[in-house]
Parts: C-alpha cells; structure tokens; sequence
C-alpha cells in the first residue's frame, strides 16, 4: 500500500497530517479558543475588587505629607510611642495602631503606614 497523501515539514522529523473531518474544529475541542463567559466575569470581578481596595493606599501620600510637614506631629507620636515601649508595649501592636487611628481620625490601615513611617524616620529607637 502507498502511503496516502501528506505534507512533510522539511524541520520536523513527523509529517503533518492533512485536515480531515475528524479534525476537532476551533471551539469544540477541549482547548477552546472561545471566550469563556464565567472566566471573564471572574475577571471583571477581580477587577472591580481590586478597585475598591486601590484607594487607601492611594490616600498614604497625604498622611505622610503631614507629618512631613508638621515635625511637631512626629515628635508627638515619637513621645506616644516612647511611653508605649516604656510600659512593655510594642508601637506596632493592634492596640497602639487604634490609639493612632483615633487620634488621628485614620484608618486602622492608614494608622499603620503612619506610625511606621513615623518611627523609621523620626525615632528608630522605638520598637
């Protein structure tokens, strides 16, 4: 018997087999090249979520310009922290983060990024 027609690519040491009928066509095969409606309103979801959690980190700038410009702010919370360190406490601790946040007018979030901002720059001693 002859082999039935081909194609041959030069580079690859396999025939190519020819189109057929049998040949799955795109979009029913298991790989489907079409867009999967759940996958992109997955996508769309993660998107808006993502959104929604982009502006307090975009509000971070602000927070650190004002104690950039109100020294007297940083030595403040300095002070607060020293006290805190001095009766055991951690200045990072949940409990000292609310103090920051509520005499700030922060969030819990926005009162983090503050105090360590506050206590890299202003006083590295405070733990």
């Amino acid at each position: 018997m002859a082999p039935g027609p081909s194609l041959w690519n030069g580079s690859m040491a396999q025939p190519i087999p020819p189109v057929s009928s049998t040949t799955p066509a795109l979009g029913n095969g298991p790989r489907s090249l079409r867009p999967n409606p759940v996958r992109q309103l997955l996508g769309l979801a993660g998107l808006i979520l993502a959104s929604l959690l982009a502006p307090p980190a975009l509000a971070a700038p602000s927070i650190l310009d004002s104690v950039k410009q109100n020294p007297a702010l940083a030595r403040s919370l300095c002070d607060q922290f020293k006290q805190l360190n001095a009766a055991g406490q951690s200045a990072t601790s949940k409990e000292a983060v609310a103090r920051v946040a509520a005499s700030q007018g922060l969030s819990a979030l926005d009162a983090e990024v503050l105090s360590t901002y506050v206590i890299g720059l202003h006083c590295p001693d405070v733990r």
